[in-house]
């Protein structure tokens, strides 16, 4: 997470400016990275990571039929409408309104229309307890300065047993230059630097926020939150593979994870709930 540009830095951020910041760099991209990363993503279907680990595979999530499911961070909503199809009365927020336009199209080109909402991951618009499932692919969690206050707000919405599943960058990678080549092997930071990954404008505003977490800061927001890990996964890089997206590439993706995939469900055991039954 480095580049050479002087408008890169690794500062903190508060969490207004990266609320504005991320609003605008999705709003102004969602554009690219539609015609960019589309059509790997799909129009309907659950990609968890570039590694290509789709939920109809994993099943991270359990039966879905008759559960209602929050995606948070749906970006242009594919996964939300992959879910529609197994049944599930699903919801997916966006903060970004380029974003949820792609949602919207998408859903008009496919077919399968979903409720969808511009809602922040920090406020989410939903009374407590109303979902079985909550879950997002590098949506919201790496783009808010306080990610502890989100796990506790989608804590909030979920019903006590209830799944919690999200993908991120694979905390170690934060220690290597973003360059999927043999540059990208090369370590620069601690691994213990949690200041973010800042890009700002010529007037120093920024533009761009991602946060840097490590393993033991996700799990420590989580059981403070009131959730149980049950499982953390890192997808490898499957034969046959040869998509770049960014910094995944098989060069690098053959030698460490690129993605961590945390599976938690909210305190089942603390409150006397029988976890949900499947794979976690």
């Amino acid at each position: 997470m480095i580049d050479e540009d002087a408008r890169v830095t690794r500062q903190p951020v508060t969490e207004t400016e990266a609320r504005r910041a991320n609003r605008g760099w999705w709003d102004g991209d969602a554009d690219a990275y539609q015609a960019e990363h589309g059509q790997f993503l799909g129009e309907v279907d659950f990609v968890w990571c570039p590694e290509g680990l789709r939920e109809a595979d994993a099943r991270l999530l359990g039966d879905l039929a008759g559960r209602r499911v929050l995606e948070v961070g749906c970006g242009a909503a594919a996964a939300t409408r992959w879910l529609a199809t197994r049944d599930a009365g699903v919801v997916g927020v966006d903060l970004s309104a380029g974003m949820l336009r792609h949602a919207v199209a998408g859903a008009r080109a496919s077919g399968v229309r979903v409720p969808l909402l511009q809602a922040d991951g920090l406020a989410l618009p939903f009374r407590d307890g109303v979902f079985d499932v909550a879950c997002t692919a590098f949506g919201a969690v790496p783009f808010v300065a306080d990610s502890g206050a989100l796990m506790r707000e989608v804590a909030r919405v979920l019903r006590p047993g209830g799944r919690w599943v999200f993908s991120v960058t694979h905390p170690m990678r934060w220690i290597f230059l973003d360059d999927p080549g043999e540059r990208g092997l090369l370590a620069v930071h601690s691994y213990f630097d949690r200041s973010p990954y800042v890009e700002r404008d010529a007037a120093g505003v920024p533009t761009y926020v991602e946060q840097h977490r490590t393993v033991g800061d996700r799990v420590r927001e989580l059981t403070a939150a009131g959730f149980v890990l049950r499982d953390l996964v890192e997808p490898e890089w499957p034969a046959g593979h040869e998509q770049v997206w960014g910094q995944w590439s098989p060069f690098r993706g053959r030698l460490f994870p690129g993605t961590a995939i945390f599976c938690c469900v909210k305190a089942p055991e603390r409150l006397g709930v029988k976890p949900p039954e499947g794979p976690v």
